[in-house]
């Protein structure tokens, strides 16, 4: 007890704070992430910060003939632990809306609102506000509201350093607008854009090759003309402004997301049964980040394309007409998009793309019953 202006003041922590939960703390994150919340709220957020609740105005679903909701959530994985080391905050919240939104997109749906979710053992205001303000400029680029959020204090389930980050997003698209594998046809063309690095899957190999191979995050790197540690951290590309605009200058028959399991796992999920994609090793330049880890764990190229993106982050699926003008909407968005494949029958007796070279037939991915991919060739290196 202390006595100030005549009158007796408890100074003592109270319980809850005694047991590792600093509310204080709490309140004082949210202030620091208020002002980079507030620059993502859209003319239709209804309602301001704070609430229990975040509310829309979807009174435009109005003027849909039959709208469809799409939902995605998601985290950024062991990525977390590269940031953490580094104490550096910042970049895991574009991550995060990327992982996300981007999801949303693939079904040809616009972002409607964000959720996110931060679970840590201890509430470090400044830490908290970099990792929100990270996720509300990511929110802002891509135009949609981060409408609601939560940090939650786990004092003896988590270390004081440790945490976590997950979020959600709703979206909406018009039911015959929506985008997939029933759109896909004989002929089409795989259209690829270009990551931004590794994005957020992966760090568990990624991270297991860096520490086996005895390389500090803070140790230069000649090929990457800076540290290991500010390349792994480089942020995941965000499609969604891009792939909006694509889908509504061209016909895009589907988009795929490439995230954990590498392109063909993930391009099958969009391939009708029936058809198979072919994907030219060739055509996909691997940026060097890619070539050093391999390098430095000895890894096949199989078991790389089985887990990272070698520099595709997105594909489009068009009609072969669509081509040039899919490539011209990209350039104009500021994306670098080629061709790396083709969609054929999947019992027609083509040759692989490289006869000589080794092809894999991937289908049956994610639990989807889809077609397949065939990937063929020898990757080109950047």
């Amino acid at each position: 007890m202390q006595q100030r202006n005549g009158e007796l003041v408890n100074t003592e922590p109270n319980a809850y704070a005694k047991a590792g939960v600093d509310t204080q703390a709490g309140d004082r994150a949210v202030e620091l992430m208020t002002a980079a919340v507030a620059r993502t709220m859209t003319p239709n957020v209804f309602g301001g910060v704070g609430g229990f609740a975040g509310m829309v105005d979807v009174s435009e679903l109005k003027n849909y003939r039959k709208p469809l909701l799409a939902t995605s959530t998601d985290g950024v994985g062991t990525k977390v632990a590269i940031a953490r080391a580094l104490d550096i905050h910042d970049t895991i919240g574009q991550d995060l809306v990327a992982m996300v939104v981007d999801d949303i997109v693939v079904v040809g749906a616009t972002p409607l609102l964000m959720t996110d979710y931060i679970a840590c053992g201890k509430v470090v205001p400044e830490r908290i506000a970099a990792i929100v303000r990270g996720i509300a400029e990511a929110c802002e680029y891509v135009g949609v509201p981060l409408l609601g959020g939560e940090t939650a204090e786990h004092p003896g389930l988590m270390g004081p350093e440790d945490y976590d980050v997950a979020g959600a997003a709703t979206g909406v698209v018009e039911a015959d607008h929506m985008l997939g594998a029933h759109r896909v046809r004989r002929g089409d063309a795989l259209v690829a854009i270009a990551s931004s690095g590794l994005h957020s899957n992966g760090y568990s190999l990624v991270r297991k090759i860096v520490a086996d191979a005895g390389i500090g995050l803070e140790d230069h790197v000649e090929e990457f003309a800076r540290t290991m540690g500010e390349e792994l951290l480089e942020p995941t590309a965000l499609y969604t402004t891009a792939c909006l605009a694509l889908a509504e200058a061209t016909d895009v028959h589907a988009y795929c997301h490439v995230t954990g399991g590498g392109l063909a796992a993930n391009l099958a999920r969009v391939i009708p049964e029936g058809l198979q994609a072919r994907v030219d090793r060739s055509s996909i330049r691997v940026p060097v980040t890619f070539q050093v880890l391999g390098r430095l764990g000895s890894a096949s190229w199989e078991d790389l394309e089985d887990t990272l993106n070698l520099g595709v982050g997105m594909i489009a699926v068009v009609p072969e007409h669509a081509v040039d003008r899919a490539l011209r909407s990209c350039q104009e968005s500021g994306v670098k998009a080629w061709v790396i494949g083709d969609v054929v029958d999947n019992n027609d007796d083509v040759l692989p793309v490289h006869a000589h070279t080794t092809t894999r037939t991937v289908s049956g991915t994610k639990g989807v019953s889809a077609g397949s991919v065939r990937i063929s060739g020898d990757y080109a290196l950047a």
